[in-house]
């Protein structure tokens, strides 16, 4: 019965005609007014356009400062290192690989919060104070690195 089958009812809405005559109430100007930019071909409006009011992106006032070369770190916390065999050596590369980070070619960071019961040598591009010192009372080392483009921030 694939021949039978309609839309609902009111669903479907036939296009709307215009320039077909004055007595249509769509014709000469086609519903687009009298002049402007509005009544020409190939007019489009920005998403932003607000009918020529100042825009609100100008009427807000601008304050503080937006550093474009900031890095943001991934950050994992020594609680979640725990799962790791013990001796194992722990990059962004296996943090990728476990889930704990999203992507391996960001830069990662290791917080101090939780407890690590297990030693690992991590290799990240930062870590905290309260992190590394968890991490060494557990018997491993915590190496830097800064494979990434790191521009002036600092490692702690």
């Amino acid at each position: 019965m694939l021949d039978k089958l309609r839309p609902a009812r009111g669903a479907h809405r036939s296009r709307k005609r215009v320039g077909r005559g004055i007595g249509s109430g769509s014709g000469k100007t086609c519903g687009r007014g009298q002049k402007g930019a509005g009544a020409r071909s190939g007019a489009k409006r920005r998403a932003w356009f607000e009918g020529g009011q100042m825009p609100l992106a100008r009427r807000l006032p601008k304050r503080g400062f937006t550093n474009i070369f900031r890095e943001t770190h991934q950050v994992v916390n020594v609680k979640d290192l725990g799962r790791f065999p013990a001796g194992k050596a722990v990059d962004p590369a296996v943090l990728s690989q476990e889930g704990l980070v999203a992507r391996s070619d960001r830069p990662v960071k290791i917080l101090g919060e939780g407890e690590i019961g297990v030693a690992l040598k991590l290799q990240v591009d930062a870590v905290s104070g309260a992190a590394r010192r968890k991490v060494e009372a557990a018997g491993e080392s915590v190496e830097i690195t800064k494979t990434r483009t790191q521009k002036g921030s600092d490692q702690s």
